[in-house]
């Protein structure tokens, strides 16, 4: 990803933003008024084996910290997936997994999981485990297409773009109309039903939902669609696509889903900074670091974080 300057037009939104550029915001509100887990902890292992884009003691340092605050036992996953290696979790989360020798300014990644750590999380969510997986554009995508494809997904693994569902403002100045930041709400049949969205009550219901470019999925029969993809949401498949605007239909129809899947439940989400807390960019003069995440005003994001992984662990029916 690379920087621009924010007085000029700027090129590529976060697909173009260095990793170095993206930091977790460590002034974000971590607090929960009402926490879910206040008799039970459930343990929530977030992936860091896997040469993860975000991990709890980095990029999704606030999110760990805000499951922290709900009540919940947040541990790091340092070991590769099995039978063993899982065991006495109650969700896992893997966030923006990459394979050998591919890294998040790529186009392409070999695959971040072996076949046998596919099986071995597989069985162990259809035992009654519960999977947070969150794969971003490319090369996100092609990292953790074989895990996906054991729970019906095939991801799209390009840059989603929707300049008719999107926001174009970053940092306070005015950004070049490029619709990879994207936004999800009700009154624009882009939320779907389900407990996630509703919250434990009203207060809790999540009304918008703001993305950060991503990729697409498709829907397995069953699986209830969260974050819903406009019919003028387009694909682009690499950097250089997405900058010559060389797009096509995108391969799935949503950016988010949510499944029972055996005994036990998956999320599925096609972008990961949604879940963050992050500045992006660079300060330039008066301009601030873009706030991507939970932290962009005017977002339900923060809710949607919660409710998602509250109902990965069954406090949320």
């Amino acid at each position: 990803m690379r920087g621009a300057a924010l007085g000029a037009c700027v090129a590529l939104t976060f697909a173009g933003v260095a990793p170095a550029q993206q930091v977790a915001d460590s002034s974000f509100d971590v607090t929960v008024a009402h926490p879910a887990f206040v008799n039970r902890h459930p343990i929530v292992a977030i992936d860091e084996a896997h040469r993860n884009f975000h991990t709890a003691t980095g990029r999704y340092l606030p999110f760990a910290n805000l499951l922290r605050n709900d009540g919940l036992r947040v541990e790091a996953s340092t070991k590769p997936f099995s039978a063993a290696s899982l065991r006495g979790m109650d969700v896992l989360v893997i966030a923006n997994a990459l394979g050998a020798g591919a890294n998040a300014g790529t186009d392409a990644s070999p695959p971040a999981f072996t076949d046998d750590e596919c099986d071995a999380v597989r069985d162990w969510v259809r035992a009654g485990g519960a999977l947070l997986l969150v794969s971003d554009h490319t090369p996100f995508g092609a990292a953790a297409q074989s895990l996906a494809s054991r729970f019906g997904i095939t991801f799209g693994k390009g840059f989603v773009l929707d300049s008719a569902h999107s926001f174009a403002r970053v940092a306070g100045g005015p950004l070049a109309q490029t619709g990879t930041l994207l936004v999800f709400t009700f009154e624009a049949g882009l939320l779907g039903q389900h407990a996630i969205l509703a919250g434990r009550d009203s207060s809790e219901r999540v009304n918008r939902v703001l993305s950060f470019t991503g990729q697409s999925m498709t829907v397995p029969r069953d699986a209830t669609p969260l974050l819903i993809l406009s019919p003028t949401a387009r694909e682009a498949m690499t950097r250089a696509d997405l900058q010559a605007r060389v797009n096509q239909a995108p391969v799935g129809a949503v950016q988010g889903l949510a499944m029972q899947f055996g005994r036990g439940r998956v999320v599925a989400l096609g972008e990961a900074a949604l879940l963050s807390a992050q500045l992006a960019g660079l300060a330039i003069g008066p301009q601030p670091r873009f706030q991507m995440g939970m932290n962009q005003p005017g977002s339900d994001d923060k809710q949607f974080a919660l409710n998602v992984v509250r109902w990965l662990a069954g406090a949320l029916r």
